[in-house]
């Protein structure tokens, strides 16, 4: 005997009460309509970061999938493998599985080269969230926090890269860990207790591979997955970040909501960054372990550089001079400087950077939610930019005995040159950008005064031809432009105000349509004080 359903009991009621009896007991309907009505500055400098996020995905998928078939053990077989120009030699098992991922496991060498391209793609991403970051002033009061996570994520994300690296114990990565280990070595005091209990006895010992997998699987994702949520987590709290324009205050938001707009933009980027990620594991070959064949503690090869986030370091390393001091009973070697005493400065002076800034203000300082264009703030952009020549000096200097045997000139005279460069070339991109920066201010301000170049020309009674130009606003009595400048990017052209054809939102390249051309669709909303539709922060 069946129990007669009532009057209206559909489906849909049914799955009503249920929600309402689960939300009783659990309260979740609050939350959940704030996070779906949450608002995101809708500009492509946003994803920057989302790139780093679903790379790491990325890299927990793969890195899953390889750590089923991958043996960390420094134990000495002798490979009987698929690949034949490497049968018969005798090799630890790390690299003997790592080359049957490679030639044995179906799929295990995309899967391979997948996580090793989502790895430098991980970097790339936070570097360059982190650049965007920076030159926009994002990380002023009240984001300081997040902008030590940021940089404590890019060294979390540095030692990961480093341990994976390692991990298959080829000719490279023997190199890497040997140059790793006289880095330590080279610390004055604890040096060599560090090096000896990290390896478990002399170079290469038999414990570094198992302990750098359970650094590389277990530790370091750990304390990034942990970073990345309370990153994610503050700027759920904070408010969002965004351009000046229209309509945008530091007490708003302006963009679309997470529920549809963000959630499902956000969801086709992840499967685009997904397919660049599998086309570069299955067209580009990256890290060939059996062409470089098993490591040997007396071979080092020529040209044998790092990933990318590792050449500064390099880089350091062959340029800085050889200092040697001897301090009472301890040496301290000339590796110390460029290994540690180096990164450790670069960094304290970047994590202390918001603070340092915040006290050259005069005025006392305040939170901030709207970004700045970086020509608006020429000091902070020309030290960005004497970063990133100091940067690439040291990148440059990673590769100079490649450079030196393709171009048939001295090592010597690459290494001078280097110094050289390292000293001569940030103070120049200092002075450039600065600059630069001064000159488009100056040059947006002559256009608020005097209008656009319309490309009409005009002959005077003098005879002398010029051009009209048309104003963008109103103006006094002498026909100068009375707008001031408000701190984001001002027309130059015609069309860029609507004056011929209105620009259409593009796919590649998203255009921005005139002011006042159209109202905002249902997915385009505005978040804050006074606008009645949600808050946000």
């Amino acid at each position: 005997m069946t129990k007669r359903r009532k009057r209206g009991d559909t489906r849909g009621a049914r799955v009503a009460r249920s929600t309402r009896s689960l939300d009783n007991r659990l309260g979740l309907a609050r939350p959940l309509r704030a996070a779906m009505n949450k608002v995101f500055p809708d500009h492509w400098s946003f994803l920057l970061g989302e790139i780093a996020l679903y790379s790491l995905v990325i890299l927990i998928l793969t890195g899953t999938f390889l750590a089923l078939f991958y043996e960390p053990t420094q134990r000495d077989v002798v490979y009987r493998g698929s690949y034949v120009p490497l049968r018969g030699v005798p090799m630890t098992r790390a690299f003997e599985t790592t080359l049957n991922i490679s030639f044995d496991v179906r799929g295990g060498l995309i899967i391979r080269q997948m996580h090793h391209w989502a790895s430098l793609l991980f970097l790339a991403g936070i570097v360059a969230h982190m650049l965007r970051i920076f030159f926009t002033g994002a990380f002023r009061r009240p984001r300081e926090i997040n902008w030590v996570i940021g940089l404590l994520l890019f060294w979390l994300g540095f030692v990961e890269g480093f341990a994976g690296y390692s991990l298959p114990d080829d000719a490279l990565s023997g190199t890497g860990l040997r140059i790793a280990h006289a880095i330590i070595l080279s610390i004055p005091v604890v040096g060599t207790w560090v090096a000896t209990s990290l390896f478990g006895g002399e170079f290469p010992g038999t414990e570094i591979l198992p302990r750098l997998y359970i650094v590389h699987v277990l530790l370091v994702p750990g304390l990034l997955l942990t970073l990345v949520a309370v990153h994610l987590g503050i700027v759920v709290r904070q408010k969002h970040t965004q351009w000046p324009g229209p309509g945008r205050t530091e007490h708003n938001v302006v963009g679309v909501r997470m529920v549809p707009g963000f959630a499902g933009r956000s969801s086709g980027f992840f499967m685009l960054v997904f397919a660049i990620v599998a086309l570069l594991g299955g067209l580009f070959q990256i890290n060939p372990i059996w062409i470089f064949g098993p490591y040997q503690a007396a071979v080092v090869s020529a040209a044998t550089q790092p990933d990318w986030y590792v050449w500064f370091l390099d880089g350091a390393l062959r340029l800085l001079p050889p200092w040697e001091l001897r301090l009472f009973r301890y040496t301290v070697p000339p590796a110390f400087w460029a290994g540690v005493v180096l990164p450790g400065v670069l960094t304290m002076l970047a994590l202390a950077y918001p603070w340092v800034e915040q006290r050259r203000r005069i005025s006392g300082d305040r939170p901030h939610h709207l970004l700045q264009r970086p020509r608006d703030v020429p000091t902070r952009t020309a030290l960005g930019a004497m970063a990133l020549a100091f940067y690439l000096v040291l990148a440059l200097s990673a590769a100079n005995d490649v450079i030196a045997y393709k171009f048939h000139v001295s090592l010597n005279a690459i290494v001078v040159a280097g110094r050289i460069g390292l000293l001569l070339l940030p103070p120049l991109a200092y002075y450039v950008t600065h600059r630069v920066c001064l000159a488009l201010q100056q040059h947006d301000r002559e256009v608020l005064v005097h209008g656009m170049e319309t490309g009409i020309m005009k002959r005077l009674p003098s005879g002398r031809f010029v051009e009209v130009h048309q104003p963008l606003g109103p103006t006094d009595e002498h026909g100068h432009g009375e707008l001031e400048y408000g701190g984001w990017t001002v027309p130059k052209r015609i069309n860029q105000v609507g004056g011929i054809v209105p620009p259409v939102r593009g796919f590649f390249r998203p255009i921005e349509e005139p002011v006042g051309e159209r109202e905002p669709d249902e997915h385009e909303v505005r978040a804050g004080k006074g606008s009645g539709t949600s808050r946000d922060g």
